[in-house]
């Protein structure tokens, strides 16, 4: 082997060597996540998790306090306006002890001896008045003949007015009498007869309605007042939605509504009905306390989509808030904060260039672009906090 033909496989050598060491060393492309800037309806919505529950309900209570049979209602069942749903026992009078019984008839003997004293006080008002009346015609006929000054006739028919007031006034006394007698018998008489039958008021279904649910399953002694049932038209259902007080100032009434993972096939649409002017404080699950309001959604859909659905089911609420026709869209994903401002990555020939974009509206999913993106680029989605503009990058697998 000559001189040159060794240089010159020792110059190979190196140079493959050379090539081999800038190949292994190359920055290799960057894996990445892209998507791409579109043109379409912009939307911006809220969403929460909502309750339904029927529009009109109606708690059936106690009207009483007593002993309440077991209900023979269950949920589910329909009941006509004016059907009975719940019996009430008034309470059994209370037992009397011998001292409490002898005090009772010790009050029966009173009340007997003041009834026989108001009636002889209304026979002296009666014997009184009739006196009274007698000198009265006697006087006016003397002041008649000129026998008896006039003076003298108008105490006598003062006289006569005052006997007819106080006659009045003994039989009503006498009549007061009468009842305590009554009240003081009736309670010595349900102590001495406590098995006799008690009182039963009937409760009747204010509506036509259906058992929503049954609050007093078992007989028992309630009070006045307690619920005993609910009723209402499952058909007749609305869906209660709570969301953030900052969220609710952009909703208005009549907004779509997307009813979501209900258990159906497919979504169920309905419209806001009324926005609560009042807050409620509520604790979240990380401890902080949030300000929310209630969102009324009225169902639109027949309920013959929505048969299964019952009151108090979870479902989730999609509110649109905003929607914009022929939007430029781009991902949330691809965008990221840049001093005061927005920016993305686009891809331009395998290469990420960073570009600065101009944010109209934002939303949960996407925003909608004024200026800086064009429909049909790409972009990358959740770009690593190492990409820097020039970076070469290549589609994840």
């Amino acid at each position: 082997m000559g001189p040159n033909l060794r240089r010159a496989l020792v110059a190979a050598a190196v140079l493959l060597a050379a090539g081999g060491a800038v190949f292994a060393f190359r920055p290799r492309p960057v894996p990445v996540e892209t998507a791409e800037v579109t043109r379409g309806r912009f939307e911006a919505f809220v969403e929460e998790d909502g309750r339904t529950r029927v529009r009109d309900r109606y708690v059936v209570s106690a009207p009483v306090a007593g002993q309440v049979l077991r209900l023979g209602a269950r949920a589910g069942d329909a009941v006509a306006r004016g059907d009975l749903v719940a019996e009430i026992l008034a309470p059994p009078a209370a037992l009397l002890g011998p001292r409490a019984r002898r005090e009772a008839e010790e009050r029966v003997g009173a009340a007997e001896a003041m009834l026989q004293q108001a009636g002889v006080l209304v026979e002296r008002a009666a014997a009184q008045r009739a006196q009274a009346e007698a000198d009265a015609a006697r006087m006016r006929e003397l002041q008649a003949r000129g026998a008896a000054p006039l003076q003298q006739l108008e105490r006598a028919e003062l006289a006569g007015r005052t006997a007819a007031r106080d006659m009045l006034a003994a039989e009503r006394r006498r009549h007061a009498a009468e009842h305590e007698l009554d009240q003081a018998r009736a309670l010595l008489a349900s102590a001495e007869a406590p098995g006799s039958a008690p009182e039963r008021h009937d409760v009747r279904a204010p509506v036509a309605a259906r058992v929503l649910r049954v609050l007093q399953e078992s007989e028992a002694v309630v009070a006045a007042g307690a619920p005993l049932l609910e009723l209402g038209d499952p058909a007749e259902l609305e869906v209660a939605v709570d969301v953030l007080t900052t969220e609710a100032v952009g909703i208005r009434p009549g907004a779509p509504v997307a009813i979501e993972r209900w258990g159906g096939p497919a979504p169920l649409e309905g419209r806001v009905r009324r926005v609560e002017p009042g807050a409620f404080t509520r604790v979240s699950a990380l401890g902080v306390e949030e300000q929310r309001v209630w969102v009324l959604v009225d169902l639109v859909d027949p309920p013959e989509r929505r048969a299964a659905l019952g009151d108090g089911f979870r479902v989730d609420a999609r509110i649109t808030v905003e929607a914009i026709e022929d939007a430029v869209l781009v991902p949330v994903g691809a965008l990221f904060r840049r001093g005061a401002g927005w920016a993305a990555f686009v891809v331009q020939d395998g290469v990420a260039r960073e570009r600065g974009v101009e944010i109209a509206r934002r939303a949960a999913r996407g925003a909608m672009v004024a200026g800086g993106l064009a429909p049909g680029e790409t972009v990358i989605l959740f770009p690593p906090s190492t990409l820097r503009d020039g970076a070469r990058v290549s589609r994840a697998r």
